[in-house]
């Protein structure tokens, strides 16, 4: 079975426009992209040029230097805590949060702590996986967010053996 494209652009079946692509050599009619839904082969093709490092990737700076909110009142820190949270506003991925992050990655330090602690159960875990992702402390939650990195300045940290390897 050959696909042949349709003179113009016009679907002749319905009378509207649409866009043709090739697929294996061949060229077959489509629905034009719609940037606008999540579904659309627009919003596929640019993730897929996101992914492949062609464009729309934001390399983040290798630190931030934006002054650390104070800690959300309500409760006491511990020193851990605190610094817990010095590091995580001082990170690369701090220059992409707003104040609005400030319950967001408290809420973060807190199940840290906890499970750090051996006090946390599974659904406190759990959430604190999906916190990671969202606030892209993750390989896999930069890359929902479309970010990476910066390249390591100086040589790669020397590989340790385990003990008993």
């Amino acid at each position: 079975m050959a696909l042949v494209a349709i003179p113009d652009g016009l679907n002749q079946d319905q009378n509207r426009p649409c866009a043709v692509t090739e697929s294996e050599g061949n060229v077959v009619p489509g629905p034009l992209p719609n940037p606008g839904k999540e579904r659309s082969r627009y919003t596929a093709a640019r993730t897929s040029e996101r992914r492949s490092g062609r464009s729309g990737l934001l390399v983040l700076p290798s630190t931030c230097d934006l002054p650390v909110p104070d800690l959300p009142p309500g409760r006491e820190w511990s020193e851990p805590e605190r610094q817990m949270w010095d590091e995580l506003w001082q990170g690369p991925q701090a220059n992409e949060w707003d104040d609005s992050f400030i319950p967001v990655v408290a809420m973060f330090v807190t199940h840290c702590s906890n499970i750090l602690g051996g006090r946390a159960s599974a659904w406190m875990a759990q959430e604190a996986r999906h916190l990671s992702d969202r606030l892209g402390l993750t390989p896999q939650g930069m890359a929902a967010l479309g970010w990476q990195l910066p390249p390591q300045a100086g040589p790669a940290a020397p590989v340790v053996p385990l003990r008993g390897a």
